[in-house]
């Protein structure tokens, strides 16, 4: 697999409204090879979810820790009971209500999975994207895809094919090209593979949307009732993406100012300069050139399509630091202030208690 990753000199966008085009992507899989594809959260590296060999290709090209599981993507319902070892009660309703879509199951798994898919755990991560592209592809590919994002491990992921191009060019021969990305963040990941489901990634799909349709659910890293999301810090593997290890980081060291908008506006503005750049509400943005639009403050829609592109926008001024706004965490405020932590590590500036 190695040897086959070296040989790849040139990477062609294709558009992936033609059905020769999805062919040709499905066909380079069935080989054994990787190949990147839009789905409506962000762009994915795909490869046979059921290749251990061409799984491994997936690692090698992003650099990704072996203990950090794959999700695997399907392009039906029908297509996950061969894959886990039973379908819980709760599959159903949950799949009626957010398949195709941002919401990826974790289950106990059949003896089909490879081990390195799962990094060796007894649970699978699947889900069944709601991109036509994607489905497209699986579908002609003919059976599961495994695919995290299509960047280098712990860097924003891509929500355009021109991302993916500059992460990864030369590493895959081709990259489908579906616009971009509808939601820009990564799916929620619900583990119903215990007595409780359990959120273990904050995604598109919020906790009151599960709590709906299940009733009780537990959250992982709520350390109080207001709903705020801690790093989890573990040695064991983790069971889903982007629990362990730092992820989404642009190049320069991001801190996150946690705080009512007005007041944490006013602390990134004290230290905006020609070195530093932020991400700030448009409803509180000042008017300067190291300054990215988020969104208004309220529309956590708009700042989880955009926020990616915003760090990427950053990583681009070369500069030597970040700030950002956080969003109130509720609804799916929860993942995108998830995601920003993530990317900011230890660098928390937090003026929630201060009047």
């Amino acid at each position: 697999m190695e040897n086959r990753i070296e040989k790849v000199m040139e990477t062609i966008i294709l558009d992936a409204e033609k059905s020769e085009n999805i062919k040709l992507c499905a066909d380079i899989m069935k080989s054994g090879g990787v190949i990147a594809f839009p789905t409506e959260t962000v762009y994915g590296l795909g490869a046979d979810a059921l290749d251990k060999d061409a799984v491994s290709g997936i690692f090698t090209i992003k650099g990704r820790p072996e203990d950090n599981p794959l999700i695997v993507h399907v392009a039906s319902s029908d297509d996950v009971k061969p894959l886990v070892a039973s379908i819980p009660d709760i599959f159903e309703p949950l799949i009626k209500k957010f398949w195709p879509g941002p919401l990826t199951l974790i289950m106990k798994k059949s003896s089909m999975i490879p081990d390195n898919v799962t990094a060796g755990l007894d649970t699978v991560a699947i889900r069944m994207p709601e991109h036509p592209a994607a489905l497209a592809l699986i579908q002609t590919f003919g059976g599961p895809v495994a695919a995290p994002s299509a960047n280098p491990s712990g860097k924003p992921s891509p929500t355009k094919a021109a991302h993916v191009l500059s992460d990864i060019g030369g590493k895959v021969p081709y990259i489908l090209d579906g616009g971009d990305c509808k939601v820009g963040l990564e799916s929620t990941v619900l583990d119903i593979s215990g007595k409780t489901p359990k959120i273990l990634r904050p995604g598109c799909v919020t906790y009151d949307e599960l709590k709906n349709v299940l009733g009780t659910i537990e959250i992982a890293g709520i350390t109080d009732t207001s709903g705020k999301m801690d790093i989890i810090k573990t040695k064991e593997t983790p069971k889903s993406p982007g629990m362990k290890y730092r992820h989404y980081a642009p190049k320069a060291p991001l801190t996150v100012v946690i705080g009512a908008p007005k007041k944490t506006a006013k602390y990134i503005t004290d230290h905006l300069s020609e070195t530093v750049a932020a991400l700030m509400f448009t409803d509180y943005a000042l008017e300067h050139p190291n300054v990215i639009p988020l969104g208004n403050s309220n529309d956590y829609e708009a700042q989880a399509s955009f926020l990616f592109e915003a760090l990427r926008t950053a990583d681009n001024m070369e500069v030597s630091s970040i700030y950002t706004q956080l969003p109130k965490e509720d609804g799916l405020g929860v993942a995108i202030a998830n995601r920003l932590k993530k990317a900011a590590g230890k660098n928390i500036v937090d003026l929630s208690d201060l009047h």
